[in-house]
Formats: C-alpha cells, structure tokens, sequence
C-alpha cells in the first residue's frame, strides 16, 4: 500500500500526520481503515544477516508489518534489536517486540531510543514467558516491569518527552505502541478487563494469541464492544497454519495460553493431506474474523512456516487486491522517479 507522501529512497520515514504519533505504515494503514495483516518472522540461530533477509522476502507484498521475536517462549535466538536494525535498512516496517523477561527498565528505555533512531515505529510490550520453559531454564528472570508498566513508561517518553526517571529527552521515540492479549485464558470474564487496563496503560494495537475456538473469540469481542475498547485501541487476531495433528496436540500441550479446540485436532487428523487442511482452517478461520465486528486485521504466527504466509493471504483473499508495501515497490519508485529526473533533463538539454 503506497501513500502520496512516500519518500523516494526506500525506508525513508513518512510524514507523521495530525492525529498519528508514528511516522509507521502500521499505523497509516489502520488509522486508513483498511484491514491490515501482520506476521512474525521467525529469527535465526545465526549472525548471518542474509538468513533474516532470505526470511523477510517471503512476506514482500503479503503483510503490513513484520514482527522481530524477543526470546520467544523462552528459547535464544537473534534479537529483535537486531533484526529490526537490520530490516529497518530496507524499508521494512517493523514490530519491535520487547519481553521484560530479560531487561530492566534502564535498559528498556535505551532499547526504545536506539530502535526508534533506527527506524522502528512500533513496539509489542510483553511480560515474557518463564525462563523455565525454555532452552537455558538456568537463566536469571528480570522481570523488573511488566507489559503493563513498560507500556507505562514508554509512553511518557513519547508524550511527555522524558525517561520514566524524570530526566528530559531531547528527542522523544515516535512510535505506536502494542501489546498481546489472550481471550482463551481462564478466567474468561476477566480477559476484557485486563485489555482494558493494557489500552488505558498506552496500547494502541493489539495482537491476540491464536483464535481457533472463533465461537468463544466472538464471546470474548462482545464484552470487548460493550467496554468500547475496540474504538480505544486497533484488534488484530491471531492465526497460523497448523501443519499436523501431531503438532497441534503439541502446540496445545507446551504452549503457554494456546487453545485448540479437539475438534479442529480431529479435523486435521482424519484429512488426508494434514498440511494443507491446517492451511485451509487458517484460511478459513481469517474469512470468519474479518467479519467480526471490532476486528481490524489478523496477525499471522507460521512458526517455521512463513514459506506459507503469501499463499494464506492470497487464498484467503484478506487484503480484498491491496498490495502491502515492499522494497522491490520502493525500487520500483526510485527507478521511476530518476527516470522521470533523467528526462526533465534531457528535455531541459534540447530546449
């Protein structure tokens, strides 16, 4: 999705316009009113950037924003420091997702700075999963804030221009915040509540965990309507493609917060091509959730099945013929805007 005001060098930042903190095409396109579609790229075990490169392509033209993990689920990978430094420098948008697992909030803040110097306009505040259910379970937790504090704190160095110890900015981080919700996590009636409490806190984007039980998310998205939340802050649901029985009934058993209904396990399992009938409930899944009310986009989660992404979106038709921004748009641009420079010339030379 190309705006009017776009800069002609790839991952120059656009104008922040009235009623906007983020200089982001996140934000543009849910503030646009178009339904967007984010997803999470799956970092590396590696310090090789063209793996996050190679990564990243297989989303061109398929999604609004890319999320960089924090430590996911525990385990170490790349940071999403890095990968936003490196993705940043080719345009793209990214989601800088911040767990305070492992950082205080000197730390945090520094992070924040650095990451909106760099290009990032938003930012995914997470508590973070428990060190023990990860890959160095050794390791010490922080946990010196939670999503809610850090929403807190980033924000007043965005709005009031200082740390959360008072001490100026001189240039604030223009960035538009998010954070995660789970609409399966018991108690159910609570989980609206504590949405509330994460808008009021600062968040202005939302990514749901996975909605495979969309009778209960529908529940969930009715108190969310009668709080009014879904005017405060921009809803993107969760989905991915399952791509067994066997990795569903996984995902439910050692995946903090997922639910997986049996009867979306039975239907996978009695299919023939167990892959690709995980691909048609995700598919199928988005048609349901786009008609939603409240919903504004859906945030796909292919853990090590990003290949997918496109054909999701494609099939599923979600982006209803728009084409999300991508480098090879922005080069496309570039070339069309010196050509256009190279014949004024020439014009200008025979004249």
């Amino acid at each position: 999705m190309n705006f009017d005001d776009e800069p002609p060098i790839p991952g120059g930042a656009l104008p922040i316009l009235p009623g906007h903190v983020s200089p982001g095409r996140l934000e543009r396109v849910l503030r646009a009113g178009a339904f967007a579609v984010t997803a999470e790229i799956s970092p590396p075990d590696s310090a090789d950037p063209h793996d996050v490169y190679k990564r990243a392509a297989l989303f061109d033209g398929y999604v609004d924003a890319i999320n960089a993990t924090d430590g996911s689920g525990a385990n170490c990978h790349m940071s999403s420091v890095g990968m936003c430094s490196l993705l940043t420098r080719r345009g793209y948008a990214m989601v800088l997702q911040v767990s305070a697992r492992d950082r205080n909030r000197i730390a945090i803040q520094g992070d924040v700075l650095g990451a909106s110097a760099m290009g990032v306009s938003n930012i995914l505040c997470l508590t973070g999963d428990s060190v023990e259910v990860g890959d160095h379970p050794e390791a010490k937790p922080v946990f010196d804030l939670d999503s809610l504090s850090m929403l807190n704190i980033i924000r007043k160095m965005r709005d009031e221009q200082c740390f959360m110890s008072g001490r100026k900015l001189t240039d604030p981080p223009r960035v538009f915040l998010g954070a995660a919700a789970n609409p399966f996590g018991p108690p159910l009636d609570y989980r609206p509540q504590r949405l509330a409490k994460k808008i009021a806190a600062g968040a202005q984007f939302i990514q749901t965990q996975y909605c495979f039980d969309i009778e209960k998310f529908k529940d969930y998205m009715a108190v969310v309507r009668d709080l009014g939340l879904h005017e405060k802050a921009f809803i993107l649901a969760g989905v991915g493609p399952l791509a067994s029985a066997k990795s569903a009934e996984w995902i439910r058993a050692n995946v903090p917060g997922v639910h997986i209904p049996d009867s979306v396990i039975d239907r996978i399992k009695g299919a023939r091509d167990q892959r690709e009938e995980g691909l048609m409930i995700c598919i199928e899944l988005i048609g349901k959730l786009a008609e939603i009310d409240g919903v504004h986009g859906v945030h796909i989660m292919a853990f090590r099945q990003e290949r997918y992404v496109g054909d999701i979106v494609t099939r599923s038709n979600v982006l209803g013929g728009r084409v999300p921004w991508h480098p090879g748009l922005a080069n496309e641009r570039a070339e069309n805007y010196m050509a256009g420079g190279t014949a004024a010339a020439a014009t200008e030379d025979n004249g």
